[in-house]
């Protein structure tokens, strides 16, 4: 560019990167080296034919991945919470009846978004720490046999669980329900089989197990879904799905200007994936990663805050012991180098979290349980 703009990159990376710091985050999370990369590569038109072979080999890949050979992946430029208001727009009729699952945070903002769009909330909320059980699932619709669908977070970020995805749709099928799942912090981190275990929404963003930067939104959508979402009146614009789907089947693009660098990473994730040996082999990394981070917390003297059985892959959120608070840890974690998650809503001075996303050497979860154990050395002495 023009003269004495050699630094400007320079002042802006001292704004977002002050000092470096290695990330356990809820997300956005580190990105990979390959993406990294890849991102940089020069922009080019959405409408090009490069664009449409990248659109189609990227939805294709995510099919695999997400085990959809019936379900149709469509890609979204926004957050998770963009798809999740058009599973809401786009399927359920004008003042139907949503049952909702909360076990955190981001089910009750799932109950935000069915009310703001006009539809009606049936709560079906357990304790924090806990996920839904079938039988409690099976109990509600029965007392509810008038909902349109339900929705189930997979994996509640703000308390670390994991919901028995697989169980939870079983039980809502049998009732004939659609079933929606905010998979935002467990897709690429927890098994997905979108036909197998007759799912009819899933999304999720490309900032968390992916790996990616923000940006991008992910949906599947099952032909049920689809086929009601025909009678739906003032579906939107901008997350109308079957426009979605008509841009994708005419042109492999869709409406609006797409994420491009977020979509080439994506990509060249799924093509790591493929390299490592498929899915499956990639799942056992975040497995590994998991159980390391919270074998290390407990011989640290601390216990979870998930229901045993049912700790999330992605993060773990860990009770503080006695007389320590939970925003001195994240506190102090950050003076060390390390950027954890700080407690969720209520429990952010009892709790603190620790994710399990992106790039994360083994080497640097080795290093931040160390300075895990000083930090709470420190405290406990008063310093």
């Amino acid at each position: 560019m023009g003269k004495g703009c050699e630094d400007i990159v320079k002042e802006v990376l001292k704004i977002v990167w002050p000092k470096p710091l290695k990330l356990f985050t809820a997300g956005p999370v580190a990105c990979f080296p390959e993406v990294l990369e890849a991102m940089s590569f020069q922009m080019f038109s959405h409408r090009s034919k490069e664009y449409r072979d990248l659109h189609r080999d990227t939805v294709e890949r995510l099919k695999a991945f997400l085990e959809a050979k019936e379900g149709t992946v469509l890609l979204f430029p926004s957050s998770g919470t963009g798809v999740m208001e058009a599973s809401i727009r786009n399927f359920v009729s004008p003042g139907g009846k949503v049952l909702v699952t909360i076990i955190g945070s981001f089910g009750k903002r799932y109950k935000e978004v069915v009310e703001s769009n006009g539809r009606v909330p049936v709560v079906l909320e357990v304790e924090p720490g806990n996920p839904v059980l079938p039988e409690e699932l099976d109990d509600a619709l029965k007392k509810n046999p008038d909902v349109e669908a339900v929705t189930i977070t997979h994996n509640e970020t703000s308390t670390g669980v994991l919901n028995p995805l697989k169980e939870l749709a079983k039980v809502a099928k049998e009732h004939g329900k659609l079933v929606f799942v905010d998979a935002v912090s467990s897709m690429g981190a927890a098994d997905i089989k979108f036909d197998e275990w007759g799912l009819d929404v899933v999304f999720s963003s490309s900032q968390k197990a992916f790996g990616v930067p923000p940006g991008l939104a992910i949906g599947v959508f099952s032909k049920e879904a689809l086929k009601k979402a025909r009678n739906i009146p003032n579906r939107g614009w901008y997350f109308d799905v079957l426009k979605y789907i008509k841009y994708q089947e005419e042109q492999w693009s869709t409406p609006s200007t797409p994420p491009i660098p977020q979509i080439i990473a994506l990509n060249v994730i799924l093509r790591v994936v493929e390299k490592i040996g498929g899915k499956y082999e990639w799942l056992k990394i975040y497995e590994r990663r998991a159980e390391k981070i919270r074998s290390g917390v407990k011989a640290l003297g601390m216990t979870l805050f998930a229901r045993e059985g049912y700790e999330s892959p992605t993060i773990t959120c860990v009770r503080t012991p006695p007389g320590i608070n939970g925003l001195d840890v994240y506190n102090r974690m950050r003076e060390k180098g390390y950027e954890l998650a700080k407690g969720y809503g209520q429990f952010k001075k009892t709790t603190f979290r620790i994710g399990h996303m992106g790039y994360m050497p083994d080497e640097y979860i080795d290093e931040m349980l160390k300075a895990l154990k000083e930090v709470l050395e420190e405290l406990k002495k008063g310093k």
